[in-house]
């Protein structure tokens, strides 16, 4: 069993093709020949070759640029303005963009000085100079030039009444009564302060009080 096994596989195993880097170097592809091909494959080896050393320099370059720009302190929002700034100039210094915005001025002056554009800008200044000088714009303008004055007088008649009612209150009777408290309040608490300032100048009060003769008769 195990022989017709390995008989079956081994005939399944050939009908498999293979596809190997010598099988594919021997067959050269259709209009070379075998010279022109190992050329061919001498010459991408080199250009490969030569992609990988520049990608070596290429990032020994970065790590470079990226230790100048730390040294200098910029960050990489300063490098990613730097981009779009620059980016944005080379929009607008292109050819598309250049053609666009002639494009568009073109557009502009023709409807401008279109037919059309002309009549609709005339018929809005007739509309803009007929309501400007109908009768509901000028009652409206009025009420609303005599509604601000109203307004400006009425602020000003209450401050006058609020000063008034202050002065009339300072000159109450009420509150020059407690006017005078307060500086009846106020005078006694500085007298007992400077009471209180002299007791502790005199030591014991040994100064105001004779000394008492304590001698026995």
């Amino acid at each position: 069993m195990e022989s017709a096994s390995q008989g079956l596989l081994s005939d399944a195993m050939t009908d498999v093709p293979v596809d190997s880097a010598a099988s594919a170097r021997t067959a050269a592809p259709e209009g070379l020949t075998l010279a022109e091909e190992e050329e061919l494959r001498s010459e991408l080896a080199k250009v490969e070759e030569e992609i990988g050393t520049l990608r070596q320099v290429l990032a020994a370059k970065e790590r470079h640029c990226g230790e100048l720009k730390r040294k200098l302190g910029l960050t990489p929002l300063d490098g990613l303005k730097q981009n779009l700034s620059k980016s944005w100039h080379d929009v607008q210094v292109s050819n598309a963009y250049v053609k666009t915005s002639e494009k568009l001025g073109e557009w502009n002056d023709k409807v401008t000085q279109s037919d059309l554009y002309l009549s609709a800008s005339s018929t809005l200044e007739d509309w803009n100079e007929k309501l400007t000088q109908s009768e509901a714009y000028k009652k409206t303008q009025e009420t609303l030039s005599q509604a601000g004055q109203k307004t400006s007088a009425a602020l000003s008649n209450v401050g006058s009444v609020i000063s008034r009612k202050l002065g009339d209150m300072r000159n109450s009777a009420t509150f020059k009564s407690f006017e005078d408290r307060v500086g009846t309040i106020k005078s006694r608490v500085v007298g007992s302060r400077e009471n209180s300032t002299d007791g502790l100048h005199s030591p014991s009060g040994a100064g105001d009080n004779p000394p008492q003769d304590n001698a026995p008769f």
